[in-house]
């Protein structure tokens, strides 16, 4: 919390305050804190019926507003339950899951598969969310643009072309609107140790944006990691296969998926630097080379 200053103080000073009142308004025991929450503050705790269940207290944040109405509406259907909120204290109690697909050892395409059968499930109609309708392409063409100046052009001039052409080319073809999850990577899908209805695959995603836009936005997000295995001269060639099983999983065109993971992957290494994490934000930038 200490990158966020004085607000960021504030919200630790008075988390213990917080997470006393949501036990005793939830009849809560609480556990112990979970790993992975970067916003947030994530613990295990037990209802009085003795379900186990987790409670996830958010740093100040209007998404998540957003982020309970996408896992409402969404009544378990490849996302994690929300059992209840309270959001004036930034608060959601959700069902207990298992561990992530990051620290499993699955194999990229059967992740990838999972992913994509997972968001599947998990995508909802636009017309459920009227009000979240997102230019996702202008607005990281805009920052990709802007950040690349900033930074003192901290990669070619090729890479970002390529990102800005596809940015255009994204904003002028809405493609499949839905409601997205916005960042489906492995961290964010967990495994249910028990099968439900509406978690076909035994899997649920975490965390969701829950703007509307193309449902290639949301393959292409899972595309644009895996920078470490794409270090040699065959990075493209593999790359374009993973694409490809993506696709033919989830019946959407490779291209859009090919070009939002490219534009992805460009602005997220170009955002990580913009907070001086110049180490995490280089494999993205120069695998992007490499994808050239």
């Amino acid at each position: 919390m200490r990158s966020l200053g004085e607000p960021g103080a504030a919200w630790a000073a008075d988390l213990p305050r917080v997470l006393t009142e949501l036990a005793a308004r939830w009849s809560l025991s609480l556990g112990r804190p979970l790993p992975g929450g970067s916003s947030s503050y994530v613990t295990t705790a037990r209802t009085g019926a003795g379900v186990e269940v987790v409670l996830k207290v958010s740093l100040p944040d209007p998404g998540l507003v957003q982020q309970a109405e996408t896992l409402r509406r969404a009544e378990g259907r490849g996302y994690v339950r929300l059992l209840d909120a309270d959001l004036d204290r930034g608060a959601l109690l959700l069902e207990a899951l298992g561990a992530s697909l990051q620290t499993s050892s699955l194999g990229v395409a059967d992740q990838l598969r999972l992913l994509a059968d997972t968001l599947a499930e998990a995508w909802q109609p636009a017309a459920e969310h009227p009000e979240a309708h997102q230019d996702k392409a202008r607005d990281l063409g805009d920052f990709v643009a802007r950040a690349w100046l900033e930074q003192g052009r901290p990669c070619p001039e090729a890479v970002v072309e390529c990102a800005l052409a596809y940015a255009r080319r994204r904003a002028a073809d809405p493609g499949e609107p839905v409601v997205v999850h916005g960042d489906p990577h492995p961290g964010n899908l967990l495994r249910r140790s028990v099968p439900r209805p509406g978690a076909g695959t035994g899997w649920c995603f975490v965390d969701p944006d829950g703007f509307v836009t193309d449902r290639a936005y949301d393959l292409g997000v899972v595309l644009r990691d895996w920078s470490g295995r794409l270090d040699g001269p065959g990075a493209r060639t593999k790359l374009k296969g993973w694409c490809e099983l993506l696709a033919n999983r989830s019946g959407v065109d490779a291209t859009p998926i090919w070009e939002w993971g490219y534009l992805e992957r460009v602005s997220t290494g170009l955002y990580l630097r913009s907070f001086g994490a110049d180490r995490a934000a280089a494999p993205f930038l120069r695998s992007a080379e490499r994808l050239l």
